[in-house]
């Protein structure tokens, strides 16, 4: 008996010994620590990008906030296999919860019905299928008891109403998603606010449409956005077209890390108010990889925005890219790190601008816009401290703090006058840089317009810019 435990046991110490090398071999996951990009078309395309910014001006705060966004945009191998873990495959099909998608139809009724049902798992898809036309009436998709993740996927039309009963008075905005943390709006889908209904002074848009001036006549007064975020975090959207929207076509309010790629917005240039995309109160936010045509701004960066990345956007008809208007009404505005570069922008109002009303408090600062093909802009360059959209504009002592804009690279055509900047009489503009500037007249030659700007020229210049003061302001800027 001796010798066959003996024996036993040493087969047992083999056996363990084995098994002990043979696991060795595998690490654990959380050992690896470096980083890779996204295998996505969310992370940043440009890799340089701090390097060049560098080079054109940012000032160290600026790159240092940049840098920990662009940070914010590379994952690790461990979050890579949670995200896989974390993955639902429910779908939730609108077709199953009673939508006709006819396009006569009101949907709106289903379309709740998914939500509540997807709203409940984590990482759920609602599906809106191709080939079909769904007809919605105002309606919110609410957290914040929603799970995280979902998905709504976009691959049909959906329209809005026509008719004036359809719509509250007071109303801001037709398809709003609040309070909710990861949503993504994804697909080839459409969506179409019939616009011209609202455009009282345009002709209808659509050939089909049977809409009268009288009809038009009845619709509420406040034009309603297309689709809104509000209040929520980790927002993509991509894919999908917004058109003829009756205001704005896109707009995040109190949002951070937003993400809109590969996204559209079409309406007529002479569609009034139809911002492209809308930013205010937002943080973090990444666009890229756009085409916006429409009769307002392209994107319209307002108040409590910073940390705002933008590239490689497709701008006109519109006004172009704008920071303001802010401080209307007396009030406070801060906006801070935003980057505007590799962009095209044609047959605007304006190509880049900074503008802000008398009057009001706060400030401007570490805005960088660079590489900017502009054709057949009216003006292409512009800073105006004395914004105002009526005729009763009074004349005030204070103003919103304009300092350290960047300026480089902006080549290309204009119609009336290449640079304008107009800054406050007791609060002038300061640190504007300008760097490599080649603008050339379509029409009659202008020189370009300086009031109350200090700065410094870098690089050449056409036309010659002459009117900007060196060295610095006496007057004291007060930061956010």
């Amino acid at each position: 008996m001796g010798g066959f435990n003996l024996e036993n046991i040493s087969l047992i110490t083999i056996l363990i010994i084995l098994l002990f090398v043979w696991s060795s071999r595998f690490e654990p996951c959380h050992a690896r620590q470096g980083k890779y990009w996204r295998q996505s078309k969310t992370a940043p395309a440009d890799s340089q990008f701090l390097q060049k910014e560098k080079l054109h001006g940012v000032s160290h705060h600026h790159s240092s906030s940049l840098t920990k966004f662009m940070d914010s945009y590379y994952i690790s191998p461990d979050e890579t296999m949670e995200t896989h873990k974390g993955q639902s495959s429910a779908t939730f099909n609108v077709l199953d919860y009673g939508a006709k998608g006819d396009g006569h139809t009101d949907d709106t009724k289903a379309f709740e019905a998914a939500w509540a049902a997807a709203c409940n798992v984590e990482a759920s898809t609602i599906v809106v299928p191709s080939g079909s036309i769904f007809l919605l009436h105002p309606i919110s998709f609410s957290g914040p008891n929603c799970a995280e993740n979902i998905v709504f996927q976009l691959d049909g039309k959906i329209i809005a109403p026509t008719t004036p009963g359809s719509w509250e008075s007071e109303l801001l905005q037709w398809i709003e998603f609040t309070t909710i943390k990861g949503i993504t709006i994804k697909g080839k889908g459409v969506i179409d606010g019939q616009g011209s209904v609202w455009w009282n002074d345009l002709p209808t848009h659509s050939p089909d449409s049977k809409v009268t001036n009288e009809l038009r006549k009845k619709m509420p007064s406040t034009k309603p956005t297309a689709l809104r975020f509000y209040g929520s975090t980790d927002v993509t959207v991509t894919g999908i077209t917004i058109q003829n929207s009756p205001q704005t076509h896109l707009k995040f309010d109190n949002c951070t890390s937003v993400q809109v790629y590969g996204f559209t917005a079409a309406s007529p240039g002479n569609s009034p108010h139809t911002d492209g995309i809308h930013l205010q109160n937002s943080q973090d936010v990444l666009i890229y990889g756009t085409d916006l045509a429409c009769g307002d701004d392209c994107i319209s960066i307002q108040t409590g925005c910073s940390n705002v990345y933008i590239h490689n956007v497709n701008c006109g008809p519109g006004h172009g890219i704008s920071i303001g208007g802010l401080g209307k009404d007396n009030t406070k505005a801060c906006v801070s790190n935003v980057t505007v570069r590799d962009i095209a922008i044609q047959d605007t109002l304006t190509g880049v601008r900074i503008k802000t009303w008398q009057g009001g408090s706060g400030s401007v600062q570490g805005i960088t816009f660079s590489n900017i093909q502009v054709s057949r802009v009216e003006t292409p360059i512009m800073i105006d401290q004395f914004y105002c959209d009526s005729s009763k504009c009074s004349n005030e002592s204070s103003a919103v703090a304009v300092s350290n804009i960047n300026y480089a690279d902006i080549k290309g055509t204009y119609t009336r006058n290449p640079i304008h900047f107009a800054c406050s009489d007791n609060l002038p503009c300061t640190g504007v840089s300008l760097d490599t500037i080649e603008l050339k007249s379509v029409g009659e030659d202008s020189q370009p317009f300086c009031w109350n700007t200090y700065g410094d020229l870098k690089g050449t210049t056409v036309p010659p810019i002459n009117c900007l003061q060196s060295g610095k302001s006496s007057k004291k800027v007060v930061y956010c």
